[in-house]
């Protein structure tokens, strides 16, 4: 279980009426708001998914939240012919919580979501360049694909291998 600064054990919850504001208050830094849609943006593609793709969840930690994810289960991956695909489609850390351990919180968070459902592989996708997150990525294992969604490159975390590295 990933530790934060705060000393505290971050959790996820449910997007409800009682924390749909705070989350869609949820804002990165400027320099980093054409990287990732807002939230509402977030919400909404949820909404009009069938019910059970998209698993948006708030990141708490004690009463304070500090991030935003939405994750996708067993999709058909547009156009390619491969399996179907689960993994981290949005993450959204609040500007002012960033660098305290919530990001690495939610890609682990969504890893045991996906093995809870029998998957073996967590795919992201970033958007490329100096100023995206590629270095945090592939500093939690990622490794890219060579395909590309838009202009976002994909990568793939092994789920299996993962484990196996924290295991030994």
């Amino acid at each position: 279980m990933t530790s934060t600064t705060s000393g505290l054990a971050p959790r996820l919850e449910k997007i409800t009426p009682s924390n749909f504001e705070a989350a869609t208050a949820i804002r990165v830094r400027p320099d980093q708001e054409h990287a990732v849609s807002p939230v509402m943006q977030s919400l909404a593609e949820a909404y009009v998914h069938p019910a059970g793709v998209a698993w948006p969840r708030l990141i708490v930690d004690g009463d304070r939240p500090v991030g935003f994810l939405m994750a996708f289960f067993d999709i058909d991956w547009p156009g390619d012919g491969t399996p179907r695909r689960s993994g981290l489609w949005r993450l959204n850390i609040a500007a002012g919580e960033q660098g305290r351990g919530y990001g690495r919180f939610a890609v682990e968070s969504v890893a045991a979501e996906i093995r809870r459902r029998g998957g073996t592989r967590l795919y992201v996708t970033w958007h490329p360049g100096p100023d995206g997150p590629e270095g945090f990525y592939l500093g939690l294992g990622f490794r890219t694909t060579g395909e590309t969604s838009g202009d976002q490159t994909v990568g793939v975390l092994d789920l299996d291998r993962a484990e196996q590295d924290q295991a030994g």
